[in-house]
């Protein structure tokens, strides 16, 4: 049985990539990529690898998802060893779950490589732990953006959860998460903070609190990819806005 690997590229760092990861990318001879993988990762290739572009990206034209499917399904049936390369982790909003059913459904054996996701490595970079017992019982990832159609999160739920929320995709919406949290409780004196392509050397930061945050976004022009954190951890850590991010040639 024919098998494709699904790999979480992380944030940016090509660094940050796992050990299984670059052992699965020596391997392939067709890789699927999306725009936020970092170029350093594709060194990791054979030469003789094909590379196919799939774009995903918040607010831009994206490759369909279905397409992506079928292009797996028939790279795999033709005998290709397929990579699907993703940003940050296949299962935190990288849609990997769907893609492995498509895999799944069409009788191939599916590998799952963890990466590290943004809303952990993001608030990292700049010290912040999103999980202290100081703070808080446990941390929350949502995403700001729901499936058309569906339901978002509840932000009255979360407002008086006491958990670490970190938001996906949420930088262009902030404006209705903050009122949805303000409206469910929360104080608007709340640590936040908002980190922008983590770990590449794009990255930008700031904190501020719950109140100014939208402000402070539209003030700086922070962008997606970007995650937002909220709750007392945001305070935590180096008190700069951005750390020097070093990476691999």
């Amino acid at each position: 049985m024919n098998t494709v690997t699904l790999i979480g590229a992380g944030p940016g760092d090509p660094d940050l990539l796992t050990l299984q990861a670059v052992k699965a990318l020596r391997r392939a001879t067709v890789a699927l990529v999306d725009d936020l993988v970092h170029p350093g990762v594709l060194r990791y290739l054979r030469r003789s690898a094909r590379i196919i572009p799939v774009g995903k990206r918040g607010g831009c034209a994206s490759t369909p998802q279905a397409f992506i499917h079928k292009l797996m399904v028939s790279e795999a049936q033709r005998g290709e060893t397929v990579v699907r390369l993703k940003g940050g982790d296949p299962f935190v909003f990288g849609r990997g779950g769907e893609e492995c059913d498509a895999l799944r459904e069409a009788g191939l054996r599916v590998n799952v490589v963890s990466g590290l996701t943004a809303g952990i490595a993001g608030p990292a970079a700049l010290g912040i732990p999103v999980t202290d017992r100081r703070h808080a019982p446990g941390v929350a990832l949502v995403t700001g953006h729901a499936k058309e159609g569906g339901h978002g999160p509840d932000w009255a739920a979360l407002a008086r959860s006491g958990l670490t929320l970190v938001v996906y995709m949420g930088v262009s919406r902030a404006d209705g998460v903050v009122q949805a949290l303000l409206d469910g409780g929360l104080h608007p004196d709340t640590a936040a903070a908002v980190v922008s392509a983590a770990h590449t050397p794009q990255q930008r930061a700031v904190r501020c609190t719950l109140g100014r945050l939208c402000q402070v976004i539209d003030e700086e022009g922070l962008a997606s990819p970007a995650v937002l954190v909220i709750g007392g951890v945001a305070a935590l850590g180096e008190a700069m806005a951005a750390l020097p991010v070093a990476l691999s040639a």
